[in-house]
């Protein structure tokens, strides 16, 4: 039987790949039944707590809301991303750690964000059987380092850069790579050069498919809108609407009705 990472593998170029993330059993539940892969990203730091970037977000954390979507899934690969601090020290740590997540939320696959210098980790990852997506282009974790969340690749120096740790990635064994935030003709390139899918966000629409954060696709995040989100939905408009009527039929005495009681 095809395992659910060799059927991701052989969607290179062919049917487009949906991605998005998940932080909770509710939504999760809702993804799976549309989803090829579910990302349970580090940005959840930002989107469940609050934080201004991915650099709170814990191993505990990522931990956590991994058993919780995976508990949901049935048809989805789950894909939980390694937070900062827990694979860059060495590929050892690296191992453990991610062994860890995978055993504790069962996961079917582990991200973390690749530079040049995490090329040999991600080679010690897979050769200890650590099914392994790679990232590449904007690499949200090290935000504070390059001064913000700015496209990659915009010379061609930075770009080959980029190219060359994408296809150094694909030699270790990894089953994909993200590329965030480059110039379209970069991650078509990448896409191109590739055996491998590359799963765009803010990248091309020639990449093999697409992610997006959820509660940017569904509206929930009104103050952080990049150019390469849309909302396809506005939650945040019909939450408030939604508690506003609720404390209205408080303050009014229409709820709880006598259909609400036993």
């Amino acid at each position: 039987m095809i395992s659910i990472i060799d059927k991701i593998k052989n969607r290179k170029n062919s049917e487009k790949i949906i991605c998005l993330t998940a932080y909770t059993y509710p939504i999760a539940k809702i993804l799976d039944k549309h989803c090829d892969i579910i990302l349970v990203g580090d940005s959840l730091g930002m989107t469940i707590y609050g934080n201004p970037d991915t650099t709170s977000t814990t191993l505990e954390m990522m931990i956590n809301h991994g058993k919780a979507v995976k508990k949901a899934c049935r048809n989805a690969l789950v894909v939980v991303d390694l937070p900062i601090n827990t694979y860059e020290n060495s590929p050892q740590k690296a191992l453990e750690n991610a062994q860890k997540v995978v055993d504790l939320t069962g996961c079917d696959a582990i991200k973390i964000e690749t530079t040049p210098e995490l090329i040999p980790t991600a080679k010690f990852l897979v050769d200890n059987n650590i099914n392994l997506m790679g990232h590449v282009g904007l690499l949200p974790q090290r935000v504070k380092e390059i001064g913000g969340y700015r496209y990659q690749g915009r010379d061609q120096d930075s770009a080959q850069q980029i190219l060359s740790t994408a296809l150094e990635l694909e030699k270790c064994g990894v089953f994909s790579i993200v590329i965030e935030a480059v110039p379209a003709l970069v991650a078509e390139n990448i896409t191109n050069n590739l055996s491998i899918p590359t799963i765009g966000i803010g990248a091309s629409p020639a990449c093999d498919g697409q992610v997006l954060v959820i509660d940017d696709l569904l509206g929930l995040n009104q103050e952080f809108k990049p150019k390469f989100v849309t909302h396809y939905e506005n939650l945040a408009q019909k939450i408030d609407l939604a508690v506003e009527s609720f404390c209205r039929d408080v303050k009014n005495k229409k709820f709880p009705t006598k259909n609400n009681l036993l």
